[in-house]
């Protein structure tokens, strides 16, 4: 049986996957650290009422929670930081703190406590920053356009090479996330436009014909656990593309497809470049190797949030990582 700490885990996909791991059996305990830093976050009542959860309202970094803690997991998952380029560019003294030299820290003193055997470090699809006329792979050249990925890729270097980390340690590259969660996120692309058009009938798109690739973050969830039970040998040390081929599509694209369920949007396409990344990813490592793909699509993904948002009657746009909360 697990223990599993899931470091970050109040958030947006933090908050998916402990619904999604109180299912397996296999796990007994979800440990969660998070001091919801963003103003607006919550973490669901029902999950924190469930007796395999056990959340713990603190920073990261506190000390006696890590004492309390640390001594009880089996396995550990990095989620937490600030999340997006938007937040680290607004808060960067704090980002840098809290996204690499407060993570360093952590991962040293999770090494001290012999009963944590995995460690998985969710790093980013950003890393590749600008790519063209071809798929990135894990072996690609990282070219990184903001202080959110430069942070990434200098914890992705220190887990690998530092010979003295005695846990199976695995990075996952997660694509763009996209899909409902019971700590919601509109800032996130195809959210973002569903909410756009479901409330404005008009999206306006900034650097409308680049790539990203996206993933539901069900998929995250199904990802991760892959990687917690598998062969230590085949994850160990590896890094891994998270998302799916077929979710490889330009802005441009994922506007399309929303107009098609909303017959009246506008698409607005603004002149002048906001974000120069520019990239499409190649998820063949994750087939290969974990034999696992991503279920869920883009289209899937739309009509999921469209239904969500007339559903809920949704008004407010301060639902993302907009704003930070004072300590």
């Amino acid at each position: 049986m697990k223990n599993l700490l899931l470091v970050g885990g109040g958030g947006y996909i933090g908050s998916v996957l402990t619904k999604y791991f109180i299912k397996n059996k296999d796990i007994e305990n979800i440990y969660i650290i998070d001091n919801l830093i963003y103003k607006n976050q919550i973490f669901d009542k029902k999950l924190r009422d469930n007796k395999k959860v056990i959340f713990i309202k603190k920073d990261y970094r506190n000390n006696s929670s890590q004492k309390k803690i640390f001594p009880k997991v089996s396995d550990v998952v990095i989620l937490a930081g600030l999340v997006g380029d938007p937040i680290t560019k607004k808060y960067p003294s704090l980002s840098d703190e809290i996204n690499l030299k407060g993570i360093k820290k952590l991962i040293y003193k999770l090494n001290e406590f012999s009963n944590i055997k995995r460690f998985i470090f969710v790093s980013t699809c950003s890393n590749y920053g600008v790519i063209k006329n071809k798929l990135a792979n894990e072996k690609s050249k990282l070219n990184p356009k903001s202080s959110y990925a430069k942070a990434k890729i200098e914890l992705e270097k220190l887990i690998l090479k530092d010979k003295k980390l005695n846990f199976t340690k695995t990075i996952l590259r997660f694509a763009t996330a996209f899909g409902l969660s019971k700590r919601m996120r509109f800032d996130l692309t195809l959210n973002q436009f569903c909410m756009e058009a479901v409330l404005n009938k008009k999206i306006e798109i900034y650097d409308s014909m680049t790539w990203r690739p996206y993933c539901h973050v069900i998929d995250f969830s199904r990802i991760i656990e892959k990687v917690l039970f598998f062969d230590k040998k085949k994850v160990d040390g590896e890094i891994f593309n998270a998302g799916s081929d077929i979710n490889n599509c330009r802005k441009i694209d994922i506007a399309k497809k929303i107009k098609k369920k909303i017959k009246s949007l506008k698409i607005i396409n603004v002149k002048g470049m906001l974000d120069p990344r520019d990239y499409r990813v190649s998820f063949k490592k994750l087939y290969k190797v974990l034999k696992i793909k991503p279920k869920y699509s883009i289209d899937y993904g739309i009509k999921e949030v469209i239904n969500y948002l007339k559903k809920k009657n949704i008004i407010s746009k301060d639902i993302g990582n907009y704003k930070i909360r004072k300590f």
